[in-house]
């Protein structure tokens, strides 16, 4: 959402990108890992660059050749240096003679699917007052920013739903790694032991509940209610809508800037239906984890 705001909203760039190139969005923590030909690939091209270390983030902006051959790199926000960068890879640009890639075999373990029978859930938060007044553009675009992850259900909780029923491991899931303050970076998802209190109850529909999450020091939290509403027919959820507010307090290692003191934070729950790419998206909390994301 930060990207969209700034670099993604430069029609320079949206033209160049259109025109000129074709845009591929990864998650770098998986690339860097697969042990398969997308990996190998990557890894050609990320290794031309500065951020070579593949033990560790090699987050950035890439603009490779076809062949692999590393034409800019950028790690920065903001239209002016990748504008320079994209027109510098054109000038004189010719595109490289260059063999197919065959596919091959896939590592299994960076390309999780959503559980077989089970339910995608599109997840948005936003921080809906606490900022201070700001005239700065950058400031401003994290203050009005709106996040984006998926809930993963499985084929077991999809049956538990469609009986009335909200599984343990679901609300559980719900809280530890969706009820977060995303909307500034990758934030710190919570302990099973800093879930203080939880509650969930499905009733003709109606979904409502309570959820308090506290660190051990006090120093990060969020006390939160929730309501909703679920849908069946035949033997299917068809709707699953649900809307998290509270009082939220406290930031990550990645989430510096939060609002001072206690804030009100929001979460919106929707079913997915699958006509949106970043539904195929895999949840940030199951990166590299997806059977403890699950499990609970």
């Amino acid at each position: 959402m930060l990207d969209r705001e700034s670099t993604f909203k430069d029609p320079e760039i949206v033209r160049l990108l259109k025109s000129r190139f074709i845009p591929v969005a990864i998650d770098q923590a998986y690339q860097r890992r697969q042990k398969d030909a997308e990996g190998e690939f990557y890894r050609k091209i990320a290794g031309q660059g500065p951020r070579n270390n593949f033990k560790g983030t090699t987050q950035g902006l890439y603009l490779a050749t076809a062949s692999g051959k590393l034409l800019g790199f950028n790690n920065n926000r903001g239209g002016d240096r990748i504008r320079r960068m994209m027109k510098k890879a054109l000038d004189g640009f010719e595109a490289p003679a260059t063999e197919v890639i065959e596919r091959g075999k896939v590592d299994a373990r960076y390309n999780p699917n959503p559980p077989e029978g089970g339910l995608v859930v599109r997840v948005q938060s936003k921080i809906l007052g606490g900022y201070e007044k700001t005239e700065d553009r950058w400031r401003k675009i994290f203050q009005d920013s709106l996040s984006r992850d998926n809930l993963w259900v499985t084929r077991e909780e999809h049956d538990a739903l469609v009986a009335g029923k909200v599984p343990p491991a679901l609300q559980k899931r719900i809280a530890r790694y969706h009820l977060v303050d995303n909307t500034r970076g990758e934030p710190p998802m919570w302990k099973a032991d800093e879930i203080r209190s939880i509650k969930f109850s499905l009733k003709d529909g109606r979904l409502s509940g309570s959820v308090h999450l506290e660190t051990a020091s006090g120093g990060r939290g969020y006390k939160v209610s929730l309501l909703g509403y679920v849908e069946k027919k035949n033997g299917k959820i068809t709707r699953f809508d649900l809307v998290a507010l509270g009082e939220f307090w406290g930031e990550g290692t990645y989430t510096r800037g939060a609002p001072k003191g206690r804030f009100p934070l929001g979460a919106s729950f929707t079913l997915a239906d699958g006509s949106d790419i970043a539904d195929g998206v895999p949840p940030q909390g199951s990166r590299g984890w997806v059977r403890g994301y699950l499990r609970q």
